[in-house]
């Protein structure tokens, strides 16, 4: 989801550092006419949802060119399964879903770990069960620039950039996180927590943070 398709969370009980704007006026029509093979209701939500998707996989990513691979991809998986949808939840929150299965498989068949080895087999002692890093973070629900806060989001570890991402950004719980990447749910909340860490470090000296230029495109 694009900057423009995100605001800053402030007062609210919701976790994470985005919350979704409502539904896209149209959408629902175009929905149940792309269903019925309209080539120009799916193209209508193509409009309404490329820029979304494309930023979601860049985030995931950190690539521009895969980026724009796994974008073209999610359209034609969604073209191929649109009639599935049943309106069980948000469009948007089913695209992302069906979006974020496709780029992890992308990047298993790369081979590529979905979570820092690091993490894995030398966790440190901030990373005790006793604490709980799941939740909301106060130091990053404030009033941050949303700009360099996507240059320091990209310039995350993979492993850290995948969970800040799959949590703050696309709010999925820990436990969907962790089937996801085939972790335990205390190695996606010591993802979190670290990745938190890097962004408050990072947001602090935002003149030795260099953002990619795609990034600095999408959040404008």
């Amino acid at each position: 989801m694009d900057l423009q398709g995100l605001q800053m969370t402030q007062n609210t009980p919701t976790p994470g550092v985005y919350k979704r704007n409502p539904p896209i006026a149209g959408e629902a029509e175009a929905i149940e006419a792309a269903k019925n093979g309209d080539a120009e209701a799916f193209s209508r939500l193509y409009a309404l949802h490329k820029r979304r998707v494309y930023t979601l996989c860049l985030r995931m990513l950190g690539n521009v060119s895969e980026a724009e691979d796994m974008t073209q991809e999610a359209f034609l998986h969604l073209f191929r399964k649109i009639g599935s949808f049943r309106g069980e939840s948000a469009f948007s929150t089913w695209l992302h879903r069906l979006t974020v299965n496709l780029v992890l498989m992308h990047l298993r068949k790369k081979g590529l770990n979905l979570v820092s080895l690091e993490e894995t087999i030398n966790p440190s002692e901030d990373d005790a069960p006793k604490r709980d890093f799941g939740g909301r973070d106060l130091q990053l629900t404030g009033s941050v620039d949303r700009v360099a806060l996507e240059r320091a989001v990209a310039s995350l570890p993979p492993g850290y950039r995948m969970v800040f991402v799959l949590h703050d950004v696309e709010g999925f719980e820990h436990n969907e996180i962790a089937t996801m990447l085939e972790c335990s749910t205390g190695n996606s909340k010591s993802q979190l927590h670290k990745a938190r860490l890097k962004l408050r470090e990072l947001l602090r000296q935002p003149e030795q943070s260099d953002q990619p230029a795609s990034l600095k495109e999408v959040a404008v």
